[in-house]
Protein backbone atom coordinates (compact mmCIF):
# COMPACT_ATOMS: atom_id res chain seq x y z
CA UNK A 1 0.00 0.00 0.00
CA UNK A 2 1.35 2.83 -0.92
CA UNK A 3 0.44 4.55 2.34
CA UNK A 4 2.73 2.62 4.13
CA UNK A 5 5.67 2.97 1.13
CA UNK A 6 5.43 6.91 2.00
CA UNK A 7 5.28 6.76 5.57
CA UNK A 8 1.81 8.27 6.23
CA UNK A 9 -0.33 8.88 9.24
CA UNK A 10 -3.33 9.83 7.76
CA UNK A 11 -4.46 9.82 3.89
CA UNK A 12 -6.85 11.85 2.47
CA UNK A 13 -9.05 10.02 -0.33
CA UNK A 14 -11.53 11.96 -2.72
CA UNK A 15 -14.44 10.13 -5.31
CA UNK A 16 -14.96 6.47 -2.95
CA UNK A 17 -18.55 6.48 -4.39
CA UNK A 18 -19.63 5.50 -0.85
CA UNK A 19 -22.79 6.39 0.83
CA UNK A 20 -23.84 7.32 4.60
CA UNK A 21 -20.69 7.54 7.28
CA UNK A 22 -18.89 3.94 7.31
CA UNK A 23 -15.92 2.78 9.55
CA UNK A 24 -13.88 -0.26 8.44
CA UNK A 25 -10.94 -2.31 9.58
CA UNK A 26 -8.49 -3.19 7.23
CA UNK A 27 -6.61 -6.81 8.08
CA UNK A 28 -3.43 -4.72 8.02
CA UNK A 29 -4.51 -2.83 10.58
CA UNK A 30 -5.26 0.81 8.86
CA UNK A 31 -8.86 2.11 9.38
CA UNK A 32 -10.94 3.79 6.56
CA UNK A 33 -14.08 6.30 7.31
CA UNK A 34 -16.22 7.31 4.68
CA UNK A 35 -18.12 9.94 4.09
CA UNK A 36 -20.80 9.82 1.56
CA UNK A 37 -24.17 10.98 0.38
CA UNK A 38 -26.63 10.36 3.49
CA UNK A 39 -30.04 10.35 1.77
CA UNK A 40 -31.63 6.46 1.44
CA UNK A 41 -31.25 4.77 -2.17
CA UNK A 42 -28.34 8.04 -3.07
CA UNK A 43 -26.20 7.88 -6.00
CA UNK A 44 -23.10 5.76 -5.13
CA UNK A 45 -21.04 9.32 -6.33
CA UNK A 46 -18.37 11.61 -5.23
CA UNK A 47 -17.57 10.71 -1.23
CA UNK A 48 -14.61 11.38 0.59
CA UNK A 49 -12.48 9.16 2.77
CA UNK A 50 -9.57 9.73 5.87
CA UNK A 51 -7.46 6.47 6.20
CA UNK A 52 -6.03 5.97 9.42
CA UNK A 53 -2.53 3.98 10.23
CA UNK A 54 -2.61 1.85 13.31
CA UNK A 55 -1.03 5.49 15.15
CA UNK A 56 -3.72 7.35 13.98
CA UNK A 57 -5.89 4.97 15.00
CA UNK A 58 -5.21 4.73 18.52
CA UNK A 59 -4.81 8.76 18.62
CA UNK A 60 -8.42 8.88 17.07
CA UNK A 61 -10.59 10.57 19.51
CA UNK A 62 -13.81 11.17 16.95
CA UNK A 63 -14.81 11.56 13.76
CA UNK A 64 -17.89 13.46 12.30
CA UNK A 65 -19.47 12.65 8.56
CA UNK A 66 -21.13 15.78 6.23
CA UNK A 67 -22.09 14.52 3.14
CA UNK A 68 -19.86 13.89 0.45
CA UNK A 69 -17.57 16.53 0.22
CA UNK A 70 -16.04 16.95 4.13
CA UNK A 71 -15.35 14.57 6.62
CA UNK A 72 -14.17 16.08 10.00
CA UNK A 73 -11.45 13.88 12.30
CA UNK A 74 -9.81 14.56 15.56
CA UNK A 75 -6.67 13.14 17.58
CA UNK A 76 -4.66 13.28 20.82
CA UNK A 77 -1.41 14.84 20.28
CA UNK A 78 1.50 14.68 23.02
CA UNK A 79 0.83 18.85 23.93
CA UNK A 80 -1.71 18.30 26.50
CA UNK A 81 -4.65 20.12 25.95
CA UNK A 82 -4.27 20.41 21.98
CA UNK A 83 -6.27 18.68 19.96
CA UNK A 84 -5.70 17.89 16.02
CA UNK A 85 -8.65 18.24 13.81
CA UNK A 86 -8.40 17.03 9.80
CA UNK A 87 -10.87 18.12 7.60
CA UNK A 88 -10.57 16.51 4.49
CA UNK A 89 -12.91 18.04 1.39
CA UNK A 90 -14.16 17.27 -2.12
CA UNK A 91 -15.29 20.94 -3.38
CA UNK A 92 -17.67 21.49 -6.33
CA UNK A 93 -15.88 21.76 -9.53
CA UNK A 94 -15.39 25.19 -10.77
CA UNK A 95 -18.07 25.36 -13.46
CA UNK A 96 -20.57 24.13 -10.66
CA UNK A 97 -23.26 26.18 -9.96
CA UNK A 98 -23.08 29.20 -7.52
CA UNK A 99 -26.06 27.65 -5.16
CA UNK A 100 -24.13 24.43 -4.74
CA UNK A 101 -20.48 26.34 -4.23
CA UNK A 102 -22.29 28.29 -1.14
CA UNK A 103 -23.70 25.25 0.53
CA UNK A 104 -20.16 23.55 0.37
CA UNK A 105 -18.43 26.84 1.61
CA UNK A 106 -20.89 27.53 4.41
CA UNK A 107 -20.84 24.01 5.72
CA UNK A 108 -16.85 23.99 5.40
CA UNK A 109 -16.45 27.42 7.25
CA UNK A 110 -18.94 26.30 9.95
CA UNK A 111 -16.97 23.59 10.56
CA UNK A 112 -13.80 25.18 10.86
CA UNK A 113 -15.72 27.71 13.27
CA UNK A 114 -16.41 24.37 15.65
CA UNK A 115 -12.67 24.10 15.67
CA UNK A 116 -11.53 25.68 18.65
CA UNK A 117 -8.52 27.92 18.07
CA UNK A 118 -5.70 26.51 20.49
CA UNK A 119 -6.14 23.28 18.69
CA UNK A 120 -4.14 22.63 15.36
CA UNK A 121 -6.77 22.24 12.65
CA UNK A 122 -5.48 21.06 8.88
CA UNK A 123 -7.82 21.89 6.31
CA UNK A 124 -6.92 19.58 2.70
CA UNK A 125 -8.26 17.38 -0.03
CA UNK A 126 -9.32 18.38 -3.76
CA UNK A 127 -10.86 21.72 -3.20
CA UNK A 128 -10.89 22.19 -7.52
CA UNK A 129 -9.29 25.77 -6.83
CA UNK A 130 -6.34 26.95 -8.34
CA UNK A 131 -5.09 29.73 -5.54
CA UNK A 132 -2.22 32.12 -7.73
CA UNK A 133 0.61 33.58 -6.01
CA UNK A 134 -0.77 36.92 -6.02
CA UNK A 135 -2.38 38.86 -2.96
CA UNK A 136 -3.71 37.47 0.42
CA UNK A 137 0.11 38.23 1.93
CA UNK A 138 -1.21 37.04 4.97
CA UNK A 139 -1.89 33.43 4.05
CA UNK A 140 -0.67 32.23 0.84
CA UNK A 141 3.15 32.35 0.07
CA UNK A 142 4.69 32.92 -3.53
CA UNK A 143 4.73 29.62 -5.22
CA UNK A 144 1.77 28.95 -5.98
CA UNK A 145 0.64 27.44 -9.51
CA UNK A 146 -1.80 29.12 -12.17
CA UNK A 147 -4.19 31.95 -12.37
CA UNK A 148 -6.92 32.19 -9.57
CA UNK A 149 -9.90 31.00 -10.89
CA UNK A 150 -13.46 31.62 -9.19
CA UNK A 151 -13.12 28.73 -6.67
CA UNK A 152 -10.02 29.94 -6.34
CA UNK A 153 -11.04 32.93 -4.93
CA UNK A 154 -13.58 31.52 -2.66
CA UNK A 155 -11.10 29.25 -1.25
CA UNK A 156 -8.91 32.41 -0.48
CA UNK A 157 -10.96 34.24 0.97
CA UNK A 158 -11.90 31.54 3.47
CA UNK A 159 -8.56 30.65 3.92
CA UNK A 160 -7.98 34.64 4.78
CA UNK A 161 -11.15 34.82 6.76
CA UNK A 162 -10.31 31.72 9.18
CA UNK A 163 -6.78 32.25 9.05
CA UNK A 164 -5.77 28.90 7.60
CA UNK A 165 -2.49 29.48 5.72
CA UNK A 166 -2.15 27.53 2.43
CA UNK A 167 0.63 25.55 2.53
CA UNK A 168 1.59 24.32 -0.79
CA UNK A 169 2.38 28.13 -2.04
CA UNK A 170 4.67 28.73 1.05
CA UNK A 171 7.45 26.21 0.09
CA UNK A 172 9.37 26.52 -3.09
CA UNK A 173 9.46 23.19 -5.45
CA UNK A 174 9.76 22.86 -9.35
CA UNK A 175 6.85 22.96 -11.20
CA UNK A 176 6.56 18.92 -11.44
CA UNK A 177 6.61 19.17 -7.60
CA UNK A 178 3.71 21.74 -7.49
CA UNK A 179 0.88 20.31 -9.79
CA UNK A 180 -1.52 17.93 -8.25
CA UNK A 181 -3.64 17.22 -11.21
CA UNK A 182 -1.79 16.54 -14.96
CA UNK A 183 -4.24 15.81 -17.79
CA UNK A 184 -4.34 12.09 -19.57
CA UNK A 185 -2.25 13.91 -22.51
CA UNK A 186 -0.04 15.34 -20.10
CA UNK A 187 -0.71 18.89 -21.72
CA UNK A 188 -2.48 20.68 -19.00
CA UNK A 189 -0.91 20.64 -15.00
CA UNK A 190 -3.47 22.10 -12.25
CA UNK A 191 -2.39 23.14 -8.57
CA UNK A 192 -6.14 22.04 -7.38
CA UNK A 193 -5.45 19.59 -3.85
CA UNK A 194 -4.19 21.95 -0.83
CA UNK A 195 -2.82 21.79 2.62
CA UNK A 196 -3.73 24.19 4.75
CA UNK A 197 -2.89 24.69 8.64
CA UNK A 198 -3.87 27.45 10.82
CA UNK A 199 -1.67 30.47 11.19
CA UNK A 200 -1.44 29.52 15.08
CA UNK A 201 0.76 26.40 13.78
CA UNK A 202 1.87 27.81 10.82
CA UNK A 203 5.65 26.83 11.78
CA UNK A 204 5.03 23.30 12.29
CA UNK A 205 4.17 22.19 8.60
CA UNK A 206 8.08 21.76 7.42
CA UNK A 207 7.07 21.45 3.63
CA UNK A 208 4.35 20.42 0.62
CA UNK A 209 4.83 19.02 -2.30
CA UNK A 210 3.13 16.13 -4.96
CA UNK A 211 5.10 12.88 -4.88
CA UNK A 212 4.83 12.10 -8.24
CA UNK A 213 6.26 8.30 -7.89
CA UNK A 214 3.08 7.36 -6.03
CA UNK A 215 0.41 5.19 -7.81
CA UNK A 216 -2.76 6.57 -7.22
CA UNK A 217 -4.25 5.18 -10.55
CA UNK A 218 -5.72 8.61 -11.62
CA UNK A 219 -4.72 11.84 -13.03
CA UNK A 220 -4.43 12.90 -9.35
CA UNK A 221 -0.96 13.21 -7.75
CA UNK A 222 -0.04 12.50 -3.99
CA UNK A 223 0.70 15.37 -1.99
Amino acid sequence: MEMRRYNLAVLGIRETHWTQAVQQRLNTGEVPLYSGHEEDNAPHIQGVALMLSKVARNALIGWESHGPGIIKTSFKTKKEGITKNIIQCYAPINDSNDDIKDQFYERLQSIIEKCPKKDLTILMGDLNAKADNTGYEDIMGRNGLGERNVNGERFANLCAFKKLVIGDTIFPHKRIHKATWISPDHTIENQIDHICINKKFRKTMEDVRTRRGADTASPYLFV
